[in-house]
C-alpha cells in the first residue's frame, strides 16, 4: 500500500501520485507518470463509451443521463430549463466505507463527553 502521509495539501494531484511510483516502487519519473495518465485516459475512455469503472476495494464509476428538468435562477428567480446531461458517479465500495469510518471513530475517541 502507498502511503501518503507526506501529501502537503489536501487534494491528491496526478503529479503526485506519480511521485509515489517512483519513490516507492521505483519507476523512473517518466514512466510513473506515464502510468498514472494512462490509467486516467482509460478511465475516461471506458465511461465516455459508457461503461462502468469499477476499483474492487475502492468504488465504482457510472456514466448516468440526468433528465432534463425545470431550474430556477437563485439570482433572479426566473425558471430555466436545464438540459439533459451525462454525468459520471462514485460508489464507495463497503471495504472503503469502513475504512472511512474507522478513520472517523479513531479521531473521535480520544474526546470527553461534556
Amino acid at each position: 500500500m502507498l502511503a501518503v502521509d507526506s501529501l502537503e495539501t489536501a487534494a491528491l494531484t496526478k503529479a503526485q501520485l506519480a511521485d509515489m511510483l517512483f519513490e516507492q516502487i521505483g519507476l523512473n519519473k517518466r514512466e510513473s507518470k506515464d502510468m498514472i495518465d494512462a490509467f486516467f485516459d482509460l478511465m475516461g475512455e471506458r465511461l465516455i463509451a459508457g461503461e462502468e469503472v469499477k476499483l474492487s476495494g475502492f468504488g465504482n464509476f457510472q456514466m448516468r443521463i440526468k433528465a432534463p428538468r425545470p431550474g430556477r435562477n437563485p439570482r433572479t428567480g426566473e425558471m430555466i430549463p436545464i438540459a439533459a446531461r451525462r454525468v459520471v458517479t462514485f460508489h464507495a465500495s463497503q471495504k472503503l466505507k469502513e475504512q472511512v469510518q474507522g478513520e472517523a471513530d479513531i479521531g473521535g475517541a480520544d474526546e470527553a463527553p461534556e
